[in-house]
């Protein structure tokens, strides 16, 4: 199945099945780089911290972001991640 998802800032990853979150947040990523976005917000949930996990491996290993947090009004349920473009 094909989602086509708006490239605006924030990515609400509760809409796609976990077996596609690292390929959507890497997709997202670059999509959201060549937009000329500086930050993005991953929504990932609390949970277990699978998810969590996986939005922060794809992000420690994609070329285009600088750096990302928790971030601290979520309770490690939203990553933000600063683009390398934001350089």
């Amino acid at each position: 199945m094909t989602h086509r998802v708006p490239i605006e800032g924030t990515l609400d990853l509760h809409a796609f099945a976990p077996r596609d979150v690292s390929s959507v947040v890497a997709e997202y990523i670059t999509a959201a780089e060549a937009a000329g976005l500086v930050e993005v917000r991953l929504i990932h949930g609390r949970g277990v911290g699978v998810q969590r996990r996986t939005v922060h491996a794809v992000l420690r290993n994609h070329p285009g972001v600088a750096e990302f947090w928790d971030a601290p009004e979520s309770h490690l349920g939203v990553t933000i991640a600063r683009l390398a473009t934001a350089h």
